[in-house]
């Protein structure tokens, strides 16, 4: 699906003043492909007709706010790192609405560490993680779940096709993304065979379907930003459900305020109490019996530590209730947790939950539900009868889970590129789970 925008859209494009290098010195190579970007900007053109124009300026340069340079690009090939000032300005910047693209100049390794060390820095509460094929980045424009490298990848050790970007990612949305490989070579049509780097064709259509992905998402982070936020209120103090989200290695938390919307609009169509104050702890963790409620979401594939699925098990076999959803209708994530739940309970396999349980009728009677315009491409029809599924212990309905997202509708601004109910379906599926965990 295209998302371009019309208009003229400025990348900036950071100068060697812009990074302090370990030493004192400055990275005399931040330039070394000049015209990387410029060829990139004319083969867009070409290839689809887009406009976008560069900028060159120092960091010191840049605002936090990213309506005036949407994007920050930086390439390199050495060791760097930012002041504490520059960490706090970008976390801004990106928190803003803006996105920063990283690319290693002829694969450089000791800039990608750099890199990754800086993000995790700049970003401590969200692990920076290696995109999955399936994500919508690879997708926004060219489909592009396989690439063509230079030699020189191989030479490294990769004998991979699929492309290589890391990412942080928060609320659903690219923040900062780094190619391990480099695009810059490709688009100036220069490659050589030692090359780290994409092969010219794959490395244009990597930079449109980045600027396609980023175009839509600027756009969607402006409403996005603005997404209520609930926080515990007295009256809420009977604590008759407590949602408790579950921590992983990975990134567990892809929105932040969707269980407090849904809580909220539960109590309010209801009446029923709820707290919403939501807790967040691994499984490891002996509170987790006292909770009615686990929550369980992500995009990418993940595994939970050692000793954490068999203490789901007992949980859920002592009468707990696991509710989980593929956010954003995520292969990975919808991958993983079917192994999960196959190697918990081999005998009591995920299957749908037919459509006369009471799961969908109170509070809300749901027998249609409508999606989004990226799962109506693969499902060919704007609205379909619900869909979970679930695992029985004991005779009861112990786990629900939804391969479509559902989190963005509680929130109330599916991504762009999410796959899964709308806003409205999303609310009443979410109160429907709440009342189902509250009277069974």
């Amino acid at each position: 699906m295209n998302y371009f925008t019309c208009g003229i859209v400025s990348l900036l494009l950071f100068t060697s003043a812009a990074f302090g290098q370990k030493g004192g010195g400055s990275d005399v190579t931040w330039n070394a492909t000049p015209n990387d970007v410029n060829n990139l900007m004319k083969s867009m053109k070409e290839m689809i007709n887009v406009n976008y124009k560069t900028q060159v300026a120092s960091l010191e340069e840049v605002q936090s706010d990213p309506g005036k340079n949407p994007i920050l690009y930086r390439s390199g090939h050495y060791n760097y790192s930012y002041t504490e000032g520059q960490r706090k300005l970008l976390r801004e910047y990106c928190l803003a609405g803006g996105m920063l693209i990283y690319n290693t100049g002829l694969g450089s390794a000791p800039f990608y560490r750099s890199t990754v060390k800086e993000l995790a820095a700049i970003f401590p509460e969200q692990p920076i993680q290696r995109l999955t094929s399936d994500h919508p980045i690879f997708h926004s424009y060219y489909d592009l779940d396989r690439v063509k490298y230079c030699p020189g990848v191989r030479k490294s050790g990769f004998l991979g096709d699929e492309p290589w970007f890391d990412a942080v990612e928060i609320n659903c949305r690219v923040v900062a993304l780094v190619s391990r490989w480099c695009m810059a070579v490709g688009w100036e049509d220069k490659v050589e065979p030692q090359f780290q780097a994409y092969e010219p064709d794959s490395a244009k259509k990597i930079g449109v379907n980045i600027f396609s992905y980023s175009s839509a998402m600027r756009a969607w982070a402006k409403s996005q930003a603005n997404a209520i936020k609930f926080v515990d209120k007295p009256e809420s103090g009977a604590d008759k459900v407590a949602l408790v989200q579950v921590v992983y290695d990975g990134i567990w938390k892809t929105r932040h305020a969707g269980l407090s919307v849904v809580l909220q609009t539960f109590n309010f169509k209801t009446e029923v109490p709820v707290k919403y104050n939501i807790k967040e702890t691994r499984l490891t963790d002996p509170a987790v019996f006292n909770a009615p409620l686990l929550y369980l979401t992500g995009h990418e594939y993940f595994t939970l530590r050692k000793g954490e699925a068999e203490q789901l098990k007992k949980y859920l076999e002592n009468g707990g209730f696991l509710l989980a959803e593929a956010c954003c209708g995520r292969k990975g994530f919808d991958l993983s947790f079917r192994q999960l739940m196959g190697t918990i309970f081999p005998g009591a396999p995920l299957k749908a939950i037919p459509q006369n349980n009471a799961v969908f009728r109170s509070p809300n009677d749901v027998t249609r539900v409508g999606v989004t315009p990226m799962l109506q491409q693969d499902l060919g029809s704007a609205v379909i009868p619900p869909r979970l599924e679930g695992v029985e212990v004991s005779g009861h309905v112990a786990v629900i889970y939804s391969p479509f997202g559902m989190a963005g509708g509680w929130e109330m601004s599916q991504s762009p590129y999410a796959k899964g109910y709308d806003d409205a379906s999303s609310q009443r599926l979410g109160q429907n789970i709440l009342m189902y965990v509250v009277t069974q």
